[in-house]
């Protein structure tokens, strides 16, 4: 029994160490880093939580295998065991940090979705990590990899649709027809903001705060309408009649007044851009004209509008321009009039 309290000891220690080192140690580094505001130290340290804990029971469990009294057989299967474990946490860290940094760095590219190449990069770094981990406790990788390269093309044959999603969402990346943060509206009618693209899926949520799934093969066969392709900036254009009798330089001086209060509203940064409206239709009872507006993005038209609608009605009854609605005049002749009297004698 007394040849026992060494590897026991061992065991305590390494608890022991873990907690400390969680506690206190790691605490007080993570808060000294974060203060200097260190690049990727957040990262850093998420990637590690609970890692210094563990590694410091591994080894005190180490230490107690090699000085316990057991069978050689045994030992060496512990001892594997433990390597395994601190393989696997080792590969877990650098997962974390490989899909923390490359969330960090694609975040600066604007549009570029996170989800996809995080989690590819993340699989990457344990694909690896477990080919190394059987090749350390002695396990030849070399049939393993033979055996998935064969063993892929079944599955790849079972899976087409979900490879057809994958390299679909591959290719509307690359490609840059869709990034987050983009407005598109479907053929299929749906509309929204492009909220993330995964391996299988693009997440599109609506105005009405709803989420449409589509697969990557349908949107990258699909015709939609990117609205903040080439630029988020568009015209928003708006069709007004007035009366005849209207002083139609008078019209345009004021129409294009309103719409630069509206763009200083909504769209500051714009104001380079001058509104303008262009006159097009002698209509029945109107002449017609288009208002062109820029606005900072698609969203915007419906606020643009609003505001436009009210300060124009207003500007207008000011000013004494009418914006006539239909009206039919309807011509009786005489002889109709003599004959109906006639027939109702």
């Amino acid at each position: 029994m007394i040849e026992w309290i060494t590897p026991i000891v061992f065991i305590l220690a390494g608890l022991l160490a873990g907690i400390i080192g969680e506690k206190v140690i790691f605490k007080k580094l993570e808060t000294f880093v974060t203060n200097k505001r260190i690049f990727g130290s957040k990262i850093i340290f998420r990637s590690l939580h609970r890692m210094t804990f563990l590694w410091f029971v591994i080894a005190g469990f180490f230490w107690a295998v090699l000085s316990a009294p057991l069978k050689p057989d045994i030992a060496i299967v512990l001892q594997k065991i433990l390597t395994i474990a601190l393989l696997f946490s080792v590969t877990l860290v650098l997962a974390r940090l490989t899909g923390g940094f490359v969330n960090l760095f694609i975040r600066r590219a604007e549009g570029v979705p996170t989800s996809l190449i995080s989690n590819l990069a993340k699989a990457t770094v344990f694909v690896l990590g477990t080919l190394i981990v059987l090749q350390t406790v002695g396990v030849q990788i070399t049939p393993i990899i033979t055996t998935l390269g064969i063993g892929g093309i079944a599955v790849g044959l079972a899976l087409q649709d979900t490879l057809a999603n994958l390299f679909s969402g591959f290719y509307l990346i690359i490609s840059k027809q869709v990034r987050t943060g983009d407005y598109v509206k479907l053929d299929a009618g749906h509309e929204g903001y492009v909220i993330d693209i995964s391996w299988r899926n693009t997440t599109i949520k609506e105005m009405s705060n709803n989420i449409v799934i589509v697969p990557n093969s349908k949107l990258s066969t699909a015709i939609f309408t990117n609205y903040h392709l080439p630029a988020k900036e568009i015209t928003l254009t708006m069709d007004v009649g007035v009366s005849y009798d209207s002083d139609l330089e008078e019209v345009e001086r004021l129409t294009v007044e309103v719409a630069k209060e509206v763009m200083q509203e909504i769209a500051p940064e714009l104001k380079e851009s001058e509104p303008y409206i262009r006159f097009h239709t002698f209509n029945d009872f109107s002449i017609d004209f288009t208002l062109y507006m820029r606005v900072s993005e698609y969203f915007d038209q419906r606020i643009g509008k609003h505001l436009f609608v009210k300060k124009l009605h207003k500007r207008y009854q000011q000013a004494g321009i009418k914006i006539p609605f239909p009206i039919r005049e309807v011509y009786v002749p005489n002889n109709v009039n003599k004959n109906s009297a006639l027939h109702s004698d």
